[in-house]
């Protein structure tokens, strides 16, 4: 049964509209609860990963939003002018939207960088309870190397072009001063939600040992899911649907009422 979902437009708190969907449970499937998804570095809340895990959260119970952050897919702003603190400042604008228009979210999922985003942004939403992370670093200053190209330009000129995922973008060197002072450890430590990391082995573009380091550095309930031969953007829709299939049943456990 195929479930219902919404266009949702909200502000980022800087004067520009974000495009989001909201993924809700098919008539007849009880609903236990809200989340957001955060999409990879560069991406769209359209990627697969996005989509195919949020819909079958959705069916499971879980209301997802997923949006694109400003300055993608097809949401307002200049991504040149971003950086992974703004993409913070999205998830909580989000949340906000979810908590006056529906119901605050109990459960942030971030894939790559967007996991990342979901643990530093969990600190600011207080009605989290459960954070899952799929292929994520254990510091976000771990993406300068997509930007390799281009980095030493940046450093000299400010600004560059770089080529990423076979597209090109432009990077002021506020994205990358922006990455070096996160404190994702720290953000880990003070986390205090249940955390679900889900990480491939052989995953070329995040490393595993990326996986062991906030595993660590987290503080209470905390599991590992290994993604056995998944590629990093989950192109095959049956590692897409297992870690739906996984993480529904883990969130359940954390944010349905008592």
């Amino acid at each position: 049964m195929a479930n219902p979902s919404e266009k949702i437009l909200f502000d980022n708190g800087r004067g520009q509209e974000l495009a989001g969907r909201l993924e809700l449970p098919p008539e007849g499937v009880e609903r236990i609860g809200f989340g957001l998804f955060a999409h990879c570095f560069t991406c769209s809340k359209d990627i697969p990963a996005a989509s195919r895990i949020s819909r079958a959260l959705a069916q499971q119970g879980l209301a997802v939003l997923r949006f694109d952050f400003t300055g993608l897919g097809g949401s307002d702003g200049d991504f040149a002018n971003e950086n992974f603190s703004s993409n913070v400042a999205d998830l909580v604008c989000a949340a906000d939207h979810l908590r006056e228009h529906h119901e605050a979210p109990a459960l942030l999922v971030g894939h790559s960088l967007g996991g990342a985003a979901v643990i530093s942004a969990a600190r600011k939403i207080p009605e989290v309870r459960a954070v899952a992370t799929i292929g994520a670093p254990a510091d976000p200053d771990h993406v300068r190397h997509l930007l390799r190209s281009g980095e030493e330009e940046i450093e000299r000129e400010g600004v560059a072009r770089v080529e990423i995922g076979g597209r090109s973008f432009q990077v002021e060197r506020q994205f990358l001063e922006d990455l070096g002072n996160q404190m994702l450890d720290e953000d880990l430590a003070a986390l205090r939600r249940a955390l679900l990391v889900f990480h491939s082995p052989v995953d070329e573009i995040v490393g595993i040992d990326n996986a062991r380091r906030i595993y660590e550095a987290a503080r209470g309930y905390k599991s590992f899911v290994t993604l056995a031969d998944a590629d990093h953007l989950l192109t095959d829709r049956r590692d897409t649907d297992y870690v739906a299939s996984v993480l529904s049943a883990w969130a359940r456990r954390y944010i349905q009422p008592d």
